[in-house]
């Protein structure tokens, strides 16, 4: 058993062919929509308020069902994936997303676009996994770096274009808007991966053949693959305990005007979109754990500066937390690019299903424990207790910085090691194409 799937029929007839940077043009599209579709909602917030009548309370569930969903997917899909083609996975997931995206825009109260929210997170929510497989197993180690960080540069493009343009939309000519034009968006760049994505199924048939109970449980139970979601789940906690409270803290402590916020994620997004991919380039020349530790070290300082700031000159709240958003993303790139290359071929599909899960949960668990933390006796008041999450952040980074010495490219041996220490394969039906 070879540890990566060697280019053959179902890819392409070279490395580095050009047909390579078109597939990453397709994904990067492809999450550029998934991205809008998830941020776009919370400005929307006041509208959705007005218009459909509901509370706070309910628009938060409104913006934690995707969450929710997206993470029970990636659990429920890690048992199953990886029986078929990753481009039939992928041009599944993302018709449906695009579908659950249209529902969203005809919904007419609450609960047909809560149940529509619930929809587009639960193929959504996988995509992003199933995006970093498909990067898995066309690019080689050498240059899983970049292709991850130019993957990732399509949320810098979301926060720069996407979601003020998703928010003027919305505005001007109703809420149901951004979806309708990002439906009409996601279309094309269907058609367009239906004719150039390759079959890529390589890897279905490899491996012990077990029951979807069984390869959720082979998913869970190695000890590789639980080291990656250690460090996936670190880093997630430490981001997204810092990052929802962002805009608040600059508003309620740094005395940032509400109408000059959009120039700090403006910032963080062009810093990301230009930092993001020179980053991966890095961790490919000087080694992904190496790269990681370096942005990690440098993100801790600034990650302390930014929860304890105070007023200060508007360029310093501006540029700080940009800075902070770039090492955010550009962490993320080298984690990513090593966790991808973390597992056997034949079973990436479904373990970047799980990961994705994990990322979800943890993020959302991140903003909770940071939302216990903080305090705002009066809605004109400061943000009380942020330096503390600043802490929690850093504890959550620095644990990291141990666990991604602990993930380690899978080698044909390693591969076969975790095949014959898997949990007994139950009989499963033939593989689908």
């Amino acid at each position: 058993m070879s540890g990566e799937p060697k280019l053959g029929s179902d890819h392409f007839p070279e490395p580095g062919a050009k047909a390579e940077w078109l597939i990453l043009l397709i994904l990067a599209s492809a999450q550029f929509t998934n991205i809008v579709d998830f941020m776009v909602v919370m400005p929307l917030g006041p509208q959705l308020g007005r218009v459909l009548e509901i509370s706070p309370r309910q628009f938060g569930l409104i913006v934690s069902v995707y969450t929710i969903a997206a993470g029970l997917a990636g659990f429920a899909g890690s048992s199953f994936l990886d029986r078929f083609g990753r481009k039939t996975v992928f041009l599944s997931l993302y018709g449906g997303f695009l579908f659950g995206t249209l529902l969203c825009g005809l919904a007419g109260g609450y609960l047909s676009l809560l149940a529509a929210r619930m929809a587009t997170g639960a193929f959504g929510g996988i995509l992003g996994g199933m995006s970093l497989a498909i990067i898995g197993d066309i690019f080689p180690e050498s240059r899983r770096g970049r292709a991850t960080g130019i993957l990732m540069s399509a949320f810098a493009v979301a926060s720069v274009l996407g979601v003020p343009t998703g928010i003027y939309l919305g505005t001007r000519f109703g809420w149901n808007t951004p979806f309708y034009v990002l439906a009409a968006l996601g279309a094309p760049i269907l058609v367009v991966a239906i004719a150039v994505l390759p079959p890529l199924r390589e890897h279905v048939g490899r491996g012990p053949h077990a029951s979807p109970l069984g390869r959720l449980v082979e998913t869970f139970l190695s000890p590789d693959h639980l080291r990656a979601f250690a460090l996936t789940s670190t880093i997630m906690l430490g981001g997204f305990s810092v990052i929802p409270y962002i805009s608040m803290s600059l508003v309620s402590n740094a005395g940032v005007p509400e109408e000059k916020l959009p120039w700090v994620f403006v910032s963080g997004g062009l810093l990301t979109l230009f930092g993001s991919p020179l980053i991966g380039r890095l961790a490919d020349r000087y080694g992904k754990p190496r790269i990681y530790r370096i942005v990690a070290v440098v993100s801790l300082p600034l990650m302390l500066g930014l929860t304890n700031l105070g007023r200060v000159p508007l360029a310093i709240s501006i540029v700080l937390p940009a800075c902070f958003m770039l090492t955010n993303a550009g962490r993320m790139v080298a984690a990513l690019a090593l966790v991808t290359s973390s597992v056997a071929p034949h079973r990436r599909g479904g373990f970047m299903s799980a990961n994705s899960a994990v990322q979800h949960l943890s993020s959302g668990l991140g903003a909770f424990l940071g939302s216990l933390i903080l305090s705002q006796p009066s809605p004109d008041g400061p943000l009380l207790n942020y330096g503390y999450v600043g802490l929690f952040s850093l504890i959550a980074t620095g644990t990291s910085l141990w666990l991604v010495g602990r993930v380690h490219p899978a080698t044909a041996a390693t591969a076969e090691q975790t095949d014959r220490s898997s949990v007994p394969a139950v009989p499963a039906a033939a593989v689908t194409d």
